[in-house]
Parts: C-alpha cells; sequence; structure tokens
C-alpha cells in the first residue's frame, strides 16, 4: 500500500540531545487553534524553552514559542499558550506515571508535519550531569579530529599517484 504522505521538519530541539539522556521517544499530536498551523508551516516556531508536564492525565507543551501568522488578527492567541498534546490512552498512562518518577522529564525534541498533521516528537529523558555534558564534548572533539586527519590523508595520498 503506497502511502501520499510526507514528512516535513518544521523545527527541532537540538539542546535536549546535549542536555539529557533521551531513554524513550514518542510521537503525539498537536492540538493547534486558529492560524497557528500556517505560522507552524512557515516555520516561525521557537523550542527552546519548551518542556512537557504531565497533569490531570493528559499531558501538555509549555513554552513552544508559534508566532501569530504575520497575515492573521495579530491579539488572538497568546505564542506561549499551553498546548495540549494527543497520545492514546496507554501511552498517556505510562508517560504520566514515569513522569511523576523523580529525576525524569518530557522533553520536546522535534516538530514537524506528518502529511497534514502537526506532530511532536517527544521524549522520556533523565537530564545529564555537568561531567557527562563534559564527556559528550570531548567525544564530539575526538571524532572530528579522527575525521579530519582521515580526510586530510585522502587527500594527501591521492596527490602522489
Amino acid at each position: 500500500m503506497a502511502s501520499n504522505t510526507y514528512y516535513k521538519v518544521v523545527a527541532e530541539n537540538r539542546q535536549a540531545r546535549f542536555d539529557y539522556q533521551l531513554l524513550e521517544v514518542y510521537k503525539a499530536g498537536l492540538i493547534l487553534q486558529g492560524n497557528e498551523v500556517k505560522s507552524l508551516r512557515l516555520g516561525n516556531v521557537t523550542m527552546r524553552d519548551s518542556f512537557a508536564r504531565a497533569d490531570k492525565g493528559e499531558i501538555w507543551l509549555y513554552n513552544l514559542h508559534l508566532s501569530p501568522y504575520s497575515q492573521a488578527d495579530q491579539n488572538k492567541i497568546d505564542p506561549l499558550r499551553k498546548r495540549q498534546l494527543l497520545l492514546n490512552k496507554k501511552e498517556l498512562v505510562k508517560l504520566s506515571s514515569k513522569a511523576a518518577e523523580k529525576g525524569l522529564t518530557l522533553v520536546p525534541l522535534k516538530v514537524y508535519f506528518d502529511g497534514n498533521w502537526a506532530k511532536i516528537d517527544i521524549a522520556l529523558a533523565k537530564p545529564k550531569k555537568k561531567y557527562e555534558k563534559r564527556d559528550t564534548i570531548r567525544r564530539r572533539e575526538a571524532q572530528r579530529e579522527i575525521a579530519s586527519a582521515v580526510k586530510g590523508k585522502v587527500k594527501h595520498g591521492s596527490g602522489r599517484h
């Protein structure tokens, strides 16, 4: 069965992968109002300080800044309002109970369109300690050095023949 849906990433929270150890990732629907969909399609979204929280059996997304659509009435919708996430019942119960555990949090990773539907990937995550972040930086720099050394050898080696 061929699918006609497309997958377009609108925004990504790259800092989350550095600041948190991601345990499980969930795909959730995003409830939007009015012209927020048009604004999201244009990429007018900032995920920098956003987070999710379980409240009364529902998952809510906070601090996702969705700028107002420029050609719409500017006064209608608060760009930082909390937005409800859509998950199936089993996932809601699982996430609510795990997010209540000490030291675990819900972090949004990316906002995208799956066909015509606005979706968001949220992860159950554990914050990294300072020394874990330093290890991540050290590993990344070592990988860069290895890659540049290999690249340099390939350039020098191919010119000699």
